[in-house]
């Protein structure tokens, strides 16, 4: 297996501000929906622009976190953008990342008349049940990444081999997380299934994470990692490479690295699946630099599985 680099370019929303911190990316309409983690702003990324979308209030007073500020403690981390459906129509799904108590809400995002539509909910006691399948305290949890096999999302816990933990996933069907979102269910009693495991390996001595993952026509599920040098799942570390894994199963059938662009390492976060040509996976990533200053960057990648 092998990845190419096909094209990279910045993220700028229409005013020219930055989009930051790019964690999730998914179908919306004619366009992406693209999450930044530090931020309760969405960027909708269509041919003819960028605009903002607000997927949840401002937490005390704040619209975007960071640590130079002292209030990444307040963010609410939205790490996973999936595509879902809400009453037969498309939508995005955005989970946080579970990592601390604020950081445990769903979101949906769907069309009406050409504009957004935004539904969130505390999620809480379902990052608990999904703590508990797969085995860890609370403190351990950090859900980076989703994918889409039919009915059912596969959740992504990225792991940290620093502190002993594996990435690993859940199974949970779609119709309880939106159901969960939308207030029609309790969040405890949506159905967490097939906890597994995976060993990705190591980069430069550093081990590698699950980050975010698309699911291939053929059942086959293709993940975004990176090595990120970091003692835990809240603080940022140095990233010293990236990766695309193939997975069947629980099984890695490989591991391939994704090239430095102009001698940077992006932290992919977020990938959508643009189309598949034989043994070619063409797809959108977005990347989180894990710098407020710096502009997200969009990048296609195209994976020769052969």
């Amino acid at each position: 297996m092998r990845v190419f680099v096909d094209s990279a370019r910045t993220l700028r929303f229409d005013d020219g501000s930055p989009v930051t911190a790019a964690s999730g990316v998914a179908p919306l309409g004619e366009g992406w929906l693209i999450v930044q983690d530090d931020s309760v702003i969405a960027a909708w990324r269509r041919d003819d622009g960028v605009r903002p979308v607000r997927v949840l209030p401002a937490v005390e007073g704040h619209d975007t976190f960071s640590e130079a500020a002292g209030t990444k403690h307040l963010k609410p981390d939205l790490e996973v953008a999936c595509p879902a459906e809400v009453d037969g129509e498309p939508a995005a799904l955005l989970l946080g990342s579970g990592s601390s108590p604020r950081r445990m809400r769903g979101v949906l995002v769907r069309l009406e008349g050409g504009e957004p539509v935004v539904r969130a909910a505390e999620l809480g006691p379902l990052y608990e049940v999904v703590a508990a399948r797969l085995g860890l305290p609370m403190d351990h949890l950090n859900l980076e990444g989703a994918s889409r096999h039919g009915d059912v999302v596969r959740w992504f816990n990225r792991g940290n081999l620093n502190a002993g933990v594996r990435s690993g996933s859940v199974d949970v069907p779609l119709e309880d997380l939106v159901a969960a979102v939308l207030g029609r269910a309790e969040a405890a009693e949506a159905r967490v299934e097939q906890p597994r495991e995976y060993e990705l390996g190591e980069a430069d001595g550093v081990g590698l994470a699950v980050t975010d993952a698309i699911a291939l026509p053929d059942g086959r599920t293709l993940l975004s990692a990176a090595a990120e040098d970091t003692p835990n799942a809240v603080d940022d570390g140095p990233v010293v490479a990236t990766a695309i894994a193939l997975l069947d199963g629980e099984t890695v059938l490989a591991v391939a690295p994704i090239p430095e662009v102009d001698g940077h390492v992006h932290k992919v976060e977020g990938l959508a699946l643009r189309r598949v040509e034989r043994d070619e996976v063409h797809l959108l990533a977005v990347v989180d630099d894990d710098d407020p200053a710096t502009p997200a960057a969009e990048l296609e990648l195209r994976v020769e599985l052969g």
